[in-house]
């Protein structure tokens, strides 16, 4: 079945469907990282480097060191475009891409830092600037939202979960309120309910690290890397949610498990939300975080099946990942898709 768009409806395309661009950021403020740029600098030129195969890519810079920086990493690879943001997040904070009958849009929504968590100058207009390079006009909505709180199929399904959305440092939303919400803006039919996210989240448990959309009908979770894996209940748990449910269309879903990364702690000893869930689709390629773990190959193996048409990379993560207040994601964290 299909999707098909009326006069009121608002359509963002799934992430497998062709691209225009992807946009990022290049890290810029040493104070978010600890004073160490090197190390997520490198992880994002990586991931620049793979995408730009198949996808043109287009990279923000804040800053003339930033810049200078990022041209000696990338080269000519990417379109780099200078902008102000706080953090290079930009699922979160830049807009979505959308279809309209009237034409594509760039959706805008209100943020506030992660529930007030961290609130740095500028990401609350990066959005807009992404969405003047790109042409788009911008149509902006009265809430709280992240781009990473949500998976979209295209078809009318979003799948999110009840620790961000209801999440009283956001909205302050019912189940109903989100719901109401969600369909106003992007004309959901069927959300999708998983409780809890990554143990020590960030971002109060994003769907983007849990379960991803990669076909109709068909999602990505994760099965526990062993019996020390933090997560085991909570990834246990999601593909039981996901097989009783069904989609906008009336379809049962396909369940596909990865192992996840299991227990990782950082260089402080914190045991962090690493996730190969992370990954960006491009065009002829997908970009998964690795974090030198035993599951890393497995799961690549995995997701290569699950994406046939596509090359399935492993990019090392650690230094996006970071420590303590510092990083806290990976690639589909930094990154946010423009449809054809």
């Amino acid at each position: 079945m299909q999707s098909c768009m009326t006069e009121n409806t608002i359509l963002v395309p799934p992430e497998w469907a062709p691209q225009k661009a992807i946009w990022t950021a290049w890290p810029a403020d040493p104070d978010e990282w600890n004073d160490d740029l090197e190390a997520p600098r490198r992880d994002v030129a990586a991931m620049v480097h793979a995408l730009s195969e198949g996808t043109k890519v287009w990279l923000l810079v804040n800053g003339g060191e930033a810049e200078a920086s990022a041209r000696a990493a990338v080269g000519s690879t990417v379109q780099v475009v200078s902008a102000k943001y706080g953090d290079i997040w930009l699922r979160d904070t830049g807009p979505i891409f959308a279809k309209t009958p009237e034409g594509p849009v760039a959706l805008r929504f209100k943020t506030n830092s992660w529930g007030g968590k961290y609130d740095l100058p500028d990401d609350a207009t990066v959005g807009d600037d992404i969405a003047r390079y790109a042409g788009k006009p911008i149509r902006r909505f009265d809430f709280v939202l992240e781009g990473g709180a949500i998976e979209h199929d295209g078809q009318g399904t979003v799948l999110t979960t009840r620790q961000t959305l209801l999440n009283p440092n956001r909205n302050g939303w019912s189940q109903e309120d989100a719901e109401a919400a969600l369909k106003r803006a992007f004309g959901t039919v069927k959300i999708i309910w998983i409780d809890d996210g990554l143990m020590n989240d960030h971002t109060d448990g994003h769907i983007d690290n849990i379960a991803r959309f990669v076909g109709p009908s068909r999602v990505v979770c994760q099965s526990p890397a062993d019996a020390d894996d933090p997560n085991a209940e909570t990834l246990d748990q999601i593909p039981r949610t996901l097989e009783r449910t069904k989609d906008a269309t009336g379809r049962e879903l396909e369940v596909v498990r990865i192992p996840s990364v299991g227990l990782y702690r950082n260089a402080l000893g914190e045991i962090s939300p690493a996730s190969h869930m992370n990954f960006i689709i491009g065009n002829g390629v997908v970009v998964v975080p690795v974090y030198d773990t035993p599951t890393q190959d497995s799961a690549i193996k995995t997701l290569q099946a699950v994406f046939p048409d596509r090359k399935v990379i492993g990019v090392s993560s650690r230094g996006l990942l970071g420590c303590d207040t510092a990083g806290g994601g990976s690639f589909h964290c930094i990154t946010q898709q423009e449809p054809l």
